[in-house]
């Protein structure tokens, strides 16, 4: 398969409709039959607002997080319509791509 590694960069206390946004990001990719999602959380780094994030003690719902999703192209251009539908403004970076499985029959 063709498409895009996707990855959208966020902090786990962004939240949209009462979820947190790296969840609303997963759980719209499970409506449209995306194979899958992977959520990471870091240690700590800074937004383009300079504002410094991290997972300390003290912060712990600060912590950025990662959702990095392998996708067709036609799955990019759906699931990137629900977010400006939903008026979200996220940070990402797309890199194209070829993936699939080893050893596919």
């Amino acid at each position: 398969m063709e498409g895009y590694v996707v990855t959208f960069f966020t902090q786990e206390n962004r939240e949209h409709n009462g979820i947190s946004l790296a969840n609303w990001i997963i759980e719209e990719a499970k409506k449209l039959d995306v194979r899958g999602a992977t959520l990471l959380s870091g240690q700590e780094g800074f937004g383009d607002d300079g504002c410094f994030h991290s997972a300390s003690y003290f912060d712990l719902e600060d912590r950025p997080q990662q959702v990095l999703l392998a996708l067709t192209y036609d799955e990019f251009d759906k699931l990137f319509f629900r977010i400006k539908e939903n008026k979200l403004r996220i940070f990402y970076t797309k890199v194209q791509a070829e993936f699939g499985y080893t050893n596919a029959e």
